[in-house]
């Protein structure tokens, strides 16, 4: 039970953390709109639409997190987790349209630059920076990968305001408007680069990819250490959620054992995986003659990391 409870209550921290994201950015998305308004600055306009976007899918992300703790049945009989997943394939393009939006719009200015007021671009920016490095700051500390998408919507939010901040400074004292959409370039080339890396890593993972090629290997070397196993076959390793990762395989045995025989592989084999914190893991063991049976644990349940039974 008390694994049950833990998991449950990192996935409440990380629900209540997209939450405060959430209001934070909604929030401040307004009184953008309002200050880009004021300020008659485009670069604050185009912000403000883009932190909307950020808001949407935040807002999103926070409730395909909160689905996503549902428990399994019938009809999902892994449960909702792979709901957190698509709300981070979501999020991940909501931001490469955002960013190709934002590039769209900084390019022309390269060539027609448009002086702003900077006094208001100035105040806004440090406003911009509080506000969502608090927001980043929340969701640092998780580590599911929706958490780690949304961080880089509000990192890209960051790191705009830190160019807006230092353009204003700039502008104040030299007539550089170009200084404005260059900067816009640079740092949305840079998320962008870190958003694909992500989107493939979700992709993969939706796709049912291994979460990791190494550990695949390691764990098929490990089901074939104990010497009552000839080979393995099927040994499938995938994820439901970035996170809580799910082991099927066929053991063939070298002869039939009996049932104390079982009973000691069966413990040899819980040691062994013990270290991978596995989700779900689905073992199925065959003589040269028959199907011996089933090896079943399900951690997300409260059980022990490898509860086994089910033999013939």
């Amino acid at each position: 039970m008390h694994s049950h409870h833990h998991h449950h209550n990192h996935h409440d921290i990380a629900s209540e953390r997209i939450g405060w994201a959430f209001f934070l950015n909604l929030g401040f998305t307004l009184i953008e709109f309002i200050g880009g308004w004021l300020t008659n600055s485009t670069a604050i306009m185009a912000d403000a639409v883009h932190d909307l976007g950020d808001s949407l899918a935040i807002g999103s992300a926070w409730v395909l997190n909160k689905l996503s703790n549902k428990h399994a049945n019938a009809r999902f009989t892994y449960g909702y987790r792979r709901l957190s997943l698509l709300g981070a394939l979501l999020n991940s393009l909501v931001l490469v349209v955002g960013s190709t939006w934002v590039l769209v719009l900084a390019v022309p200015r390269l060539f027609d630059p448009v002086m702003p007021m900077t006094e208001g671009m100035l105040l806004l920016a440090v406003l911009g920076i509080a506000v969502n490095g608090y927001a980043a700051l929340k969701l640092s500390k998780g580590k599911s990968l929706n958490e780690k998408v949304l961080n880089w919507h509000l990192l890209e939010d960051v790191l705009g305001w830190v160019a807006v901040l230092l353009v204003a400074i700039v502008l104040m004292f030299v007539d550089w408007p170009i200084l404005d959409p260059i900067l816009s370039i640079l740092f949305t080339l840079f998320i962008l680069v870190n958003v694909v890396r992500n989107l493939r890593q979700t992709l993969r993972l939706f796709l049912q990819g291994t979460p990791d090629q190494q550990t695949q290997r390691r764990l098929a070397a490990l089901l074939v250490e104990p010497q009552e196993i000839s080979t393995a076959h099927h040994v499938h390793y995938w994820s439901l959620d970035g996170e809580h990762h799910v082991l099927t395989a066929h053991l063939c045995l070298r002869e039939h054992l009996d049932a104390v025989e079982v009973m000691d592989l069966k413990r040899r084999l819980a040691q062994l995986l013990a270290d991978f914190e596995l989700a779900h893991t689905t073992l199925n063991l065959n003589t040269p003659r028959s199907n011996v049976g089933i090896i079943k644990a399900n951690k997300l349940g409260g059980e022990s990391p490898l509860c086994l039974f089910a033999f013939a």
